[in-house]
């Protein structure tokens, strides 16, 4: 099925393109999300004649993220968590314990755009990447301590 990319989506396309998805993809997450239309031609139409407000509800949507990143900078976290003799921890630090102690902070980010990269399963200092907008990325550092 042939969809207008109406916003960039991960691994998928960028905002604008003409692309081939399956059927199913494009109905059940693509199109509901409003993140695509179906290439019809009158689709093709209105969407070079909303090219400029998409653009600009773009830009806005970068700088708030760009003013999120700004004050996520720099910003150090502190989670305590159980280990055992190896210095392993029993589990792993989630996305939701990194969302929730900048929450704290007063930074409020959406747990799926906190990349962990396979997980923080070891005591020490992690960089975590937090992907604000396609175009803008975050990274905080968080610190693993053994809890007492």
């Amino acid at each position: 099925m042939r969809v207008i990319l109406m916003q960039d989506v991960l691994h998928t396309g960028k905002r604008g393109e003409v692309i081939d998805v399956k059927p199913g993809h494009a109905r059940n997450y693509l199109i509901p999300q409003g993140l695509a239309l179906q290439a019809t031609d009158g689709n093709l139409k209105y969407f070079e004649q909303q090219r400029t407000k998409i653009d600009a509800r773009h830009a806005k949507e970068r700088e708030a993220a760009a003013e999120v990143a700004a004050e996520v900078a720099g910003i150090r976290l502190t989670i305590a968590k159980r280990v055992g003799e190896s210095e392993t921890l029993y589990g792993s630090v989630t996305a939701t314990e990194v969302v929730d102690m900048l929450a704290e902070k007063g930074i409020l980010v959406d747990r799926r755009r906190v990349d962990l990269e396979g997980g923080i399963k070891t005591i020490g200092d992690h960089l975590v990447r937090i992907e604000l907008h396609p175009e803008v990325v975050a990274e905080v550092t968080v610190i693993v301590v053994a809890e007492e």
